[in-house]
């Protein structure tokens, strides 16, 4: 018989690196389990009381590391409960809100604790925390949220180049562009002038590898910065010249590249020419591209091999670790749908449907480009801690990070959330424009009537793509059976859809059609 578990080839000479490898191989090895051995089980019981442990207790002593991240802590429980399917009581929701909005900047944004600078990380963990924990109304904390000095906030870090910076006096970085996008699109803080510049911008980001980098160089002046250059030489500076990407491909900032330039699709769409030059009425000048292919090809070489339980890495010829089951296992969902795969035709919910149609427009083919099988073993073998929590590896320890990452790596793996063509097209039909309008919380009043059709455009076709996601029915694998069911996160925001709707539908002023379809009552 075959053995599956080889390790990975070696040149017999032995490095630092190829040790370390070995030694990690052999300890996930370790936890695959002997042939006819109980079938692998979510601990579920166990990582609630972890997450409740941090809750009620307070987090060890060790996450002191973590004071600027407290939005994060709180936004790694909460999320971490709603995979689990766990619901927040009614003063634990309280407490949320109350905690947050402590953390609220006075200049817009929010700190990563109290009396610290307003930062755009910090920021997504709290607005998400807000769609867990908030409502509207008094007390409820979404209505606490100055959306205007947020705009303002966001706006004081945009730089020329289209890029912006993770906080006053920070660097550019494209976790803080995702976090920024993400935000704005939650709260309908989306206008042209914020996100111009933006997709040119993100494209300089993608390196060889086909993964992002964290950024770009800010200039390429070529003699201008040559020191042993002629005084008074012309210089050759050329702003359109190629921008170098800082860094190599690394799976968190392939995520928060790829996401963003999944939600700024509406944006591109309106604002640059067609792929076949063609100049549409509000277009700026040539789309920027990326090489999608390229992507999807770094994407699903990250993931490792069987010895490795075919857990993610997040960098080449670096080691497996299980927060990268969302990094990556979740960014190859969003090439999926860059590329066009599993984009599916669901019947409109105000269209009752037979059970046979209903059978029907499902295809239960697999046409996931990772192994969903394999990563989901790796969770379940190897990141779980027998105390409870999730982690990077054995021997590590869980923390709540990995915890939250593994649990919607475990999610991404096991349902497939896609874009839904007809969901999209109810949900323009649907659209209640002057309520959106009169929704907006950025201030941002366009001079001329195509801007602001432009401004109208942008927040119904982004709302419609990013609430157009729907999970595919048919295509739900569970390892270990259906007992170890998480819930479906959004791909996009990493919150499970009903949050995702609830707080859009608020800050857009919309109700948005049922996501059920009515079921045709059967034959007599």
């Amino acid at each position: 018989m075959t053995n599956v578990y080889l390790p990975t080839p070696t040149d017999g000479y032995s490095t630092a690196t190829s040790t370390l490898q070995e030694t990690t191989e052999n300890l996930i090895k370790s936890h695959i389990p002997s042939s006819g051995a109980p079938a692998a089980e979510l601990q579920k019981r166990y990582h609630f009381e972890f997450l409740l442990r941090n809750l009620r207790q307070g987090f060890p002593a060790r996450y002191v590391s973590q004071d600027a991240s407290q939005p994060w802590l709180i936004y790694w429980t909460l999320h971490g409960f709603s995979l689990l399917g766990a619901g927040l009581d009614d003063q634990t929701k309280q407490r949320t809100v109350e905690t947050l909005l402590a953390l609220q900047h006075p200049d817009g944004g929010f700190a990563g604790g109290p009396g610290q600078a307003a930062h755009l990380l910090p920021t997504y963990a709290a607005v998400c925390s807000f769609a867990i924990a908030g409502r509207p109304g008094p007390g409820g904390g979404w209505d606490s949220i100055d959306r205007k000095k947020m705009y303002d906030f966001f706006m004081s870090l945009k730089q020329p180049d289209g890029s912006f910076l993770v906080s006053h006096h920070g660097e550019v970085d494209v976790r803080g562009i995702y976090c920024l996008l993400a935000v704005a699109t939650l709260l309908n803080l989306l206008t042209p002038e914020l996100l111009s510049g933006v997709p040119d911008f993100l494209a300089t980001c993608q390196t060889y590898e086909g993964g992002f980098g964290n950024a770009s160089f800010p200039g390429w002046a070529f003699e201008a910065d040559d020191p042993e250059s002629e005084t008074g030489q012309t210089k050759t500076y050329d702003p359109t010249a190629p921008r170098p990407p800082l860094g190599e491909a690394h799976g968190g900032y392939t995520f928060c590249a790829t996401a963003s330039w999944v939600l700024l699709q509406p944006f591109i769409e309106l604002s640059y020419a067609s792929e076949s030059g063609q100049q549409s009425a509000t277009s700026i000048t040539q789309r920027p591209q990326i090489n999608t292919r390229a992507l999807l090809r770094w994407c699903t070489q990250m993931q490792g091999l069987p010895i490795e339980l075919g857990g993610f890495k997040g960098r080449t010829n670096k080691l497996v670790d299980g927060c990268y089951s969302w990094w990556v296992g979740g960014c190859t969902v969003l090439v999926e749908t860059l590329l066009g795969i599993g984009v599916h035709q669901q019947s409109p919910t105000d269209e009752p449907v037979s059970e046979d149609d209903a059978h029907k427009a499902w295809d239960d083919v697999d046409d996931s480009l990772f192994n969903r099988r394999a990563l989901q073993e790796y969770i379940l073998y190897a990141g779980q801690h027998p105390a409870g929590g999730l982690r990077d590896k054995p021997p590590k320890p869980a923390d709540a990070y990995h915890t939250l990452y593994c649990t919607a790596g475990l999610s991404a793996a096991q349902h497939r959330v896609v874009p839904s063509e007809a969901r999209k097209t109810s949900l323009i039909s649907a659209w209640d424009a002057e309520r959106a309008r009169a929704s907006d919380g950025t201030g941002f009043v366009p001079t001329s009537d195509a801007g602001r059709e432009k401004a109208d455009a942008l927040r119904r076709q982004t709302c419609a793509h990013v609430l157009s996601w729907a999970e595919e029915e048919g295509t739900e694998l569970y390892v270990g059976g259906v007992a170890n069911r998480v819930n479906a996160t959004h791909p996009l925001f990493n919150l499970t859809i009903t949050h995702s709707d609830g707080i859009m539908a608020h800050f857009y002023g919309q109700t948005f059609p049922s996501r059920y379809a009515q079921r045709a009552k059967p034959k007599a």
